[in-house]
This record gives structure tokens, C-alpha cells and sequence, in this order.
């Protein structure tokens, strides 16, 4: 079975569960709307839906591009300098120790209700993992080709751009697919804190008026957008590693 066809017989299947869920145990509405229902909310509030799922995607790319660039940027720094590594790592890691939840009020408060607020807690959330897988792979490079460069007398700011990166890429192409997946939690994370728009806002704003079928809705869309981003980095990845090696 390909990909799509398993990916749609999974999605059959789920859909298949939830209704006989809502069937046998007999559940109202307001606790857990039936697929038919949510289907019907999906069509006839899809202009709000977009609009707000156009705000958060926006949220989602310019932290994920952000996220990226200094992710990569400090990976190869810590691989550059041992005292960046003696010094900034452990800073790096205490950073994934404090709940990201406790965060989003801090930079809700200093960089308000807006985008960038969003964009910060997307960046914190993808940061890590692309510097860390990009810096375990700078650190693997084959030790042959670093032997062999340094006998033939390169510069260690060439061997970084000539070999290192070149080899360490697969490494940075999985960062940026666990990023493509960890972004819109982010986002979601601090539309949910404070925002006026977004998907996020949009589940608060239709939990506290008892929407639930709203709700749904919003998660179904936010989950399509995030397999979407997953799918579409996945595919850049993989051509620009293709283009890279040749």
C-alpha cells in the first residue's frame, strides 16, 4: 500500500472509531461532537477558518525560518569553539528545562498580543532540537576526511564550509523536520495566552461559548496545516540534499 493510500485508510479508520465512539457511548454534543457534525462546521465556518489559519501559518513560517537560520548558525559556532561549547551548552539545555508555558506570559508581556510574540515562542520551541541534531552531525564528521584535510594544509574555517557542513546537512534536514512539527505548537501556545486571531484564539474563543464542534474543527484544520508544513519541508529537504550531494 503507498503512502497516501495507508495515510487515507488510517484517516478512515479514525473517523470510523470516533463515530462509533459517539454511537455506543451515546455522547452529547457539547462533550464530543460526532465527524458529521464537525464536516458541517468545517464547511460553514470555513472563511473564519481560513482567516485565522492564514494569521497562525504566518506565525508558524516566520519562526520556523528564524528558527532555522539561528539554529544552524549556532550549531556550527558550538562546533567551531570549545569554549562556545564549555559555555553556551549548558545554557542551551536549561533553556529546554523551563515549561515553555511559563514563557509564553513573560513574552506576551514584553513583545505584546501581536505576531512576534508568537513568532518568540515558535522559535524556543524548534531552536534546540535544529541546533542539536545539526551539531551531533558536525561533531560525527568522518575523523579520515579531517585528517586527510589538515595534512594537505586547509584552514580550520575551510574545513568547517568544505567538509564539515557539507557532511553534516542530513543531520540539519532532521532538525528541520522535527521543527516543521514542533512550530505550530508554539504558536498555538501563545495565541492561546493572548491573541485576537489565529487557530489557537479560535478554540478558546468556541470552548468558552460551548462550541465544541468549533473546536474540533480548529484542531482538525491546525493538524492538516501542520502534516502539510511536515510534508512540504520534507520535500525541501530531500531536494536540497539531493542538490547538495551532487
Amino acid at each position: 500500500m503507498t503512502g497516501w493510500r495507508a495515510g487515507l485508510a488510517s484517516a478512515l479508520l479514525g473517523i470510523a472509531l470516533w463515530q462509533l465512539i459517539v454511537w455506543l457511548g451515546d455522547l452529547p454534543k457539547f462533550i464530543l461532537p460526532g465527524p458529521g457534525l464537525v464536516a458541517e462546521t468545517l464547511w460553514k465556518s470555513r472563511v473564519t477558518l481560513f482567516e485565522n489559519a492564514l494569521v497562525t501559518m504566518a506565525e508558524v513560517l516566520v519562526g520556523l525560518f528564524l528558527g532555522a537560520v539561528l539554529g544552524g548558525l549556532s550549531a556550527i559556532g558550538l562546533a567551531a569553539s570549545p569554549m562556545a561549547r564549555a559555555l553556551v551548552r549548558p545554557m542551551l539545555v536549561f533553556s529546554q528545562a523551563v515549561p515553555v508555558f511559563a514563557l509564553a506570559p513573560i513574552l506576551t508581556l514584553w513583545l505584546g498580543y501581536g505576531l512576534w510574540s508568537k513568532v518568540a515562542m515558535a522559535l524556543i520551541i524548534i531552536y534546540f532540537p535544529v541546533t542539536s541534531s545539526f551539531f551531533d552531525a558536525l561533531m560525527r564528521t568522518n575523523p579520515d576526511w579531517l585528517g586527510l584535510a589538515r595534512v594537505m594544509g586547509a584552514s580550520k574555517h575551510r574545513i568547517m564550509w568544505r567538509i564539515r557542513v557539507p557532511a553534516a546537512l542530513p543531520g540539519f534536514a532532521s532538525g528541520l523536520r522535527l521543527a516543521a512539527v514542533y512550530a505550530p505548537i508554539g504558536a498555538i501556545i501563545g495565541e492561546w495566552v493572548g491573541a485576537s486571531k489565529g487557530l489557537g484564539y479560535l478554540m478558546l474563543l468556541a470552548n468558552g461559548r460551548a462550541k465544541i464542534d468549533l473546536m474540533f474543527a480548529s484542531l482538525i484544520v491546525l493538524a492538516v496545516l501542520t502534516l502539510c508544513l511536515h510534508a512540504a519541508t520534507d520535500l525541501f529537504c530531500r531536494k536540497f540534499l539531493d542538490r547538495a550531494h551532487s
